[in-house]
């Protein structure tokens, strides 16, 4: 059991078995007498469903995404040089791919696009973002854990697979050494950069959510004016019934008295004629 094979297999897993299965793994290596290799197994994150999602696309098809960390060495590359030109159109390239991407991927909900978006954003913007992501191993947009990956038994990312020729190539031309001064500036630059595009896909995942609210909250507030204007409608309806009901009890009652009295009358009548007859018969 080695420390890669136990990762890919449980970033390349189903997403719901991965905290038993990395229990089980790190169970596994201390029952081997591997303490060391279960506590790092141990500490492996449970990706989001976002990273899970961009994970599995490292594995299923990884030229896009390959394409989308090349975009995004270019950019870099495109901004030390300050060719205004070139970054515009490669930014619209890189938008355009993310949203290829998103339209290739299986639905889901508009918390976990907007998710995916931020993450493949972040792989553009990050060196190391994109190398773990091209890995497959991913944990969530927000934290990477890339050191992890670089200080631990291998020194680069675990490969998921192989990467695209056109990254492989491009990394492999020697650059030229730098001073040690402007290499912290072009670090601190491409630090700086990445935040940006950070920020704003935070921003742009933040107005988007603020736009789908508003609309929830249209919704709500029209079904309140029609449940308000039923309430309304039925409250009238039922004072109607109960003046309806109040009149008809009123008509019950007179109609009541009047068979009252008309009864009375008839008995009144009816004794008077049972007396006449007995006087007549009485008389014969």
């Amino acid at each position: 059991m080695d420390f890669d094979t136990v990762a890919g297999e449980l970033y390349g897993g189903d997403l719901a078995e991965f905290v038993s299965a990395r229990n089980a793994a790190a169970k596994a290596a201390k029952a081997e007498g591997d303490a060391e290799l279960a506590a790092k197994i141990k500490e492996l994150r449970k990706p989001t469903a976002a990273a899970a999602i961009v994970n599995r696309l490292a594995r299923e098809d990884p030229d896009q995404l390959g394409e989308l960390a090349e975009l995004g060495d270019e950019l870099r590359d495109a901004h030390t040089r300050l060719a205004g030109d070139d970054l515009r159109a490669l930014a619209r390239r890189r938008g355009e791919l993310v949203r290829q991407i998103l339209h290739g991927l299986a639905e889901m909900s508009g918390t976990v696009e907007r998710e995916v978006e931020a993450t493949l954003e972040a792989v553009a913007a990050d060196p190391n973002t994109a190398a773990v992501a091209l890995a497959g191993r991913l944990t969530s947009v927000a934290h990477q854990d890339a050191d992890q990956w670089f200080t631990l038994e291998t020194k680069a990312p675990p490969s998921a697979g192989k990467r695209p020729a056109k990254l492989v190539d491009k990394a492999e031309p020697a650059k030229p050494k730098r001073s040690e001064k402007a290499e912290k500036d072009r670090r601190r630059e491409e630090e700086e950069r990445a935040e940006r595009e950070r920020a704003r896909a935070e921003r742009e995942r933040l107005r988007k959510e603020a736009a789908e609210l508003a609309k929830e909250r249209a919704v709500v507030e029209r079904d309140l004016v029609r449940t308000q204007r039923a309430a309304e409608q039925a409250t009238a309806r039922v004072e109607d019934l109960r003046t309806r009901l109040a009149e008809a009890e009123e008509r019950a009652e007179r109609a009541t008295a009047e068979f009252e009295t008309a009864k009375e009358t008839y008995e009144q009548a009816d004794e008077a004629a049972n007396e006449a007859q007995k006087a007549a018969d009485a008389a014969r």
